[in-house]
This record gives structure tokens, sequence and C-alpha cells, in this order.
């Protein structure tokens, strides 16, 4: 007869590897693109796992260093300084605890999709357009707006250096393994794609001895930084409290959409979104506590926990294990990844952030929350992270308001002298008062007119003083019209 928790921990000891295996490239490479040592996305992903895999909230979705936030950690360690990031971090995380013990991660829910979508897809161009560069051993400018217009000179560059064509050759390889890997489905399930195509690549620059960049090892303590007290008084600065915002907001939308992904995967228990808040929360304050990168939860590797069997949350954390094992047995061993093959799966990862395959149906549908996606993503890339998701959420408010305040007037105009009754119906906002009013006036002047407000839901104060003002001057004109002409 089969032991019940012996088969269940076998099925979470497998998955843990596979997560392991996809965790290692990724977490790498986002420190990397991120402008930070490569061994701080790994404490990131043992903090995830050991830390937050243990905590109450969504059970076999998986923390880590996330893509997602690799331009904004860019942004901030250029602006700030890597000895500020740790307090960024710490700070988010302490704003994470306080929304989750205020019960506020069930509003994230209430978030526009399209909102979201357009938050990922701007990311996903801003990466890409920087990932480009590494993967031609080159160093992007600086911004969205900056890497974009850059290219040009790019390209220009490359086709003149050998060095740089052998690195595009190399990454261009990698994103070609990543793609066409999952296809082999055999080796799929035995090895990853990420793990595969920074392998296969890695091997290769190795044996052909190519002259391309690699990952800089500095050691697992020595990258580890806490932040000091000056870093810490930096945090009452406006522009830094800015970017605070920035982590909390993203990293919690970021990872309780992902728990909602999570949870249509599976049959178990779902997520409790307030404890899950926290469970990130704790998970930012202790990387933040050690100066390492930010942590959201992250569909890809939640997805292939899910997909390779796991059934608690044991898998998370013995992938947590892994990873601490391999960070503190094997650390040379990032010092022979190429960079090139790094930003190859970042350049892949940000292809995914965009959703094409959605915005089609999406325009043809619903073309309001297309607009607010592609508004929210050209802001990001234009602007900057934080201001663009603000104009995002503002643009989803603005589109709602719009939408819901319908008002509706039935008009009867009996023949003769008689009122002129006009019944409104609906919501009588500020947003339809120029319609509402062209409808009034194009009524006869000269006639009475009885106007019934009972059928409205909803009056707001800017419509109740025009609608006030305007039957007071139809009353006055109809006066004036009604008087004998001496």
């Amino acid at each position: 007869m089969k032991n019940p928790r012996l088969a269940v921990f076998r099925a979470d000891f497998a998955a843990s590897l596979v997560v392991f295996l996809v965790a290692v490239p990724l977490c790498v490479g986002v420190a990397v693109a991120s402008g930070v040592p490569a061994e701080l996305g790994l404490v990131t992903g043992i903090v995830g796992g050991l830390l937050t895999g243990l905590l109450p909230g969504s059970s076999l979705q998986v923390s880590g260093p996330a893509a997602g936030l690799t331009v904004l950690v860019f942004e901030a360690v250029k602006e700030y300084g890597l000895g500020a990031l740790g307090a960024l971090v710490l700070a988010a995380g302490v704003l994470q605890l306080a929304m989750g013990a205020l019960r506020l991660g069930r509003w994230f829910r209430a978030i526009s999709v399209a909102v979201v979508q357009g938050m990922l897809a701007g990311i996903g161009l801003v990466l890409i357009a920087g990932q480009i560069y590494a993967l031609m051993d080159a160093k992007a400018p600086g911004g969205g707006l900056a890497n974009l217009g850059g290219l040009p000179g790019l390209v220009t560059a490359t086709a003149g250096s050998g060095t740089a064509l052998t690195a595009l050759a190399t990454g261009a390889a990698t994103i070609a393994v990543l793609v066409l890997w999952p296809r082999w489905r055999p080796a799929a399930k035995i090895l990853p794609a990420p793990l595969a195509a920074v392998a296969l690549a890695t091997t290769a620059v190795a044996v052909l001895d190519l002259p391309v960049a690699r990952v800089r090892v500095s050691g697992l303590l020595s990258a580890i930084q806490p932040p000091g007290l000056a870093d810490l008084g930096r945090l009452a600065d406006i522009g830094v409290l800015g970017t605070v915002l920035a982590f909390t907001l993203i990293a919690s939308a970021e990872s309780l959409f992902s728990a909602a992904a999570v949870d249509r995967l599976h049959t178990g228990p779902r997520t409790d979104y307030d404890k899950e808040l926290m469970a990130q929360g704790a998970g930012n304050a202790v990387c933040g506590a050690l100066g390492a990168l930010p942590m959201t939860a992250v569909i890809v590797r939640s997805a292939a926990n899910v997909q390779a069997g796991a059934r608690t949350k044991a898998s998370r954390v013995l992938h947590g294990a892994w990873l601490l094992l391999f960070a503190a047995a094997f650390p040379a061993a990032l010092g022979v990844v190429p960079v090139t093959a790094l930003a190859g799966v970042l350049v892949h990862a940000g292809w995914k952030l965009i959703p094409l395959r959605e915005l089609r149906p999406l325009w043809r549908e619903h073309r309001g929350e297309a607009v607010v996606l592609l508004a929210t993503a050209i802001a990001i890339v234009t602007v900057n992270m934080f201001e663009g998701v603000l104009i995002g959420l503002l643009m989803a408010v603005a589109k709602t308001a719009w939408e819901t305040s319908h008002v509706h007037l039935e008009i009867d105009a009996p023949d003769g002298d008689g009122p002129v009754r006009v019944r409104a119906l609906g919501n009588a906002t500020f947003l339809r008062l120029p319609k509402l009013l062209d409808q009034l006036e194009a009524l006869p002047r000269d006639r009475e007119v009885a106007l019934d407000l009972s059928g409205l839901r909803h009056l707001d104060h800017a419509c109740g003083t025009a609608l006030t003002n305007w039957a007071e001057a139809h009353r006055r004109s109809r006066e004036r019209t009604a008087e004998p002409v001496s």
C-alpha cells in the first residue's frame, strides 16, 4: 500500500528541481540586467523560497526576482546608487506588510486588467530595448526612449565589429533555443528551456573560445550590502518615495495577478490575497535588509511548479534550498556564463510580457480597454514606470466614468400650447452635461417645460447646478417672449 505522504513529497521534490533549474538563469539574468551583482538575484530567489515559500497565502506560486521590475530597479540604481537599493526594497516590503494587515490585498483585484496588461507590455518593450544592447555586448544609453533612439547607431556599430557580431549570434542562438526547445517534448520534460539555452550558449562560448563578455562574479557574501543609515535617511526624499511606491504597487499587483492565474491552473487551496501580500512584504523586507533585488511572484516559475506536479508549498521551499546550495557551492559557475545569453533569456521574457494575442480581440470587442492598454504601455516607454502606470489608472477611471454616466431624456411635446414634459433617466454627471444641455436648449423657448428628475439614479453637483440654472434661464426667456409688445 502506497504512503500518500511519501507520494506527495516525491511530487514536491521533483517539482522543486524543475523550478530550481528554471529559476537559476532567470535570477542571474534579472540581476545582470538590473545593473547589480549576479549573486543578488540568487539571494532574492533564496529568500523567496525559504521565507516567502513558508508563509501562508498562495500555496503553489513561486517568488523571486522578476523581469517586470528590471527596468525600475535599473533606473533606481542608476539614480540613487546600489547602496540605496536595499532601503528602497525594505520600505516597499514594510508597505506591503501594512497593506496586507489592513486587508487591502483583495482590492488589487479591482485594478483594470487593461492597465496591468499595458504595464507589462510597457515593461516588456523597455526591457527588450535595453537588452538588445546587451545582446551585442554594448552598453545601453539609458531610458526607454534613449535606448530606442540609439538602435540605428547600434546596428551600424555592430555591423562593423566582429566581436559584436559574435555576441549577437550567441544571443540570437539562445533565443532560438528558447523558442524551439519546448517543441521537443522529451527534452523539455527533462531540462527547462531557459537552462538549456544558457547551458548550450555557455558550452559553445567555452569550446570555441569566443570573445564575448562573461558575468562578473564577486562572491555571495561580498555581494550582500545591507543599507546604512544614510541610505535609510534618503527615504524622506520625494523622488525616493515615488520609487518606493512604484516598487510596492507594481510588485504587489504582479504578485496578486500571478496568484489569480496560478489558482486557475490547479484544484488545490485558493489564494488568501491579504496573507499573500503580507508574505510578499516579509520577503521584500528581508531582501531589502540584505541589499538584494525586490521580489514578486513570477508566473513563469509558478506555472512550471504546477505543471511539474507540485502538491504543497514544500516544492517552493526546496527550490530555495537548491538555490542556496548552488550559490554557496558553485559561485564560480556564474563566471563562465556569457552576458549575451542572459540578455537573450530576458529579450524572450520581455516579448512574452507583450499581450499580442489578446490585443486584436480586445480592440474588436472593447476598444476603450485596448486604448487604455496601449496608452499605458506608450506612457511607460516615453515617460517612466511610475508615471506611466498612474496615467493608465487615470485613463481607466475616466473611461469607466464616461461609460457609466449614461443619461437619457424622454421628451413628450404634445400639440398645442401645453407644457413639454421632459423626464431624465440614468446617471447625470458633468461628463454628459454638454450633450444634456444641447438637448434641453433645443426645446421650444415659448413653451413651459416640466423637468422630471425622479428617474435619475445619480445627479452630481455640477449637473444639478447646471440644470437649475437652465430651468431658471428658460423660465425668464419664456416670460420675455410672453410679454406684449408696446
